[in-house]
């Protein structure tokens, strides 16, 4: 359908956000019930936002990177697979960090993983520059957020 200039295949479109609503509600399962718990409460830095501001922020995050996902993938034709495996792998060591963090209560191991959180954020960022620049934009947010949340919970060690 053209709207706007745009082709926007809307079953593309569906799928990705669905893929990153699976993301965001996986991670969460891992993070609810222990962002009010006195061992939380125990290691938070003080400049860690009031608890409401993360899930606001992880959901525009989320929708960002599913419009990445949906311009890299479009446009990446005959990679399709190669786009498939560095935002899967992105997304998996997404769930990875909250499990590590919150579930395991384990933010030493968490430090490790999101620095390789973080490089999996600027290989997409790099691979999808050449596919499609938008999708490469548009995961610069998600980059920023992570890199203040691996201060926090570097912070977090240090009060460990």
């Amino acid at each position: 359908m053209k709207k706007g200039g745009w082709n926007i295949n809307w079953k593309v479109l569906i799928i990705c956000i669905l893929v990153l609503a699976f993301v965001g509600f996986t991670g969460s399962l891992f993070t609810q019930k222990s962002v009010s718990s006195s061992w939380y409460d125990s290691i938070r830095p003080s400049i860690t936002p009031p608890n409401w501001v993360f899930p606001v922020v992880w959901n525009i995050l989320f929708l960002l990177i599913a419009f990445s996902l949906y311009f890299a993938w479009i446009n990446a034709r005959k990679k399709r697979k190669l786009t498939a495996v560095v935002y899967g792998v992105n997304f998996n060591l997404n769930m990875l960090w909250s499990m590590l963090f919150f579930l395991f209560r384990n933010p030493s191991s968490a430090f490790y993983q999101i620095i390789v959180l973080w490089l999996s954020i600027v290989l997409m960022i790099t691979y999808t520059w050449k596919i499609d620049r938008r999708a490469s934009y548009l995961l610069v947010p998600y980059l920023l957020w992570v890199s203040f949340a691996s201060v926090l919970n570097f912070l977090a060690i240090r009060i460990l």
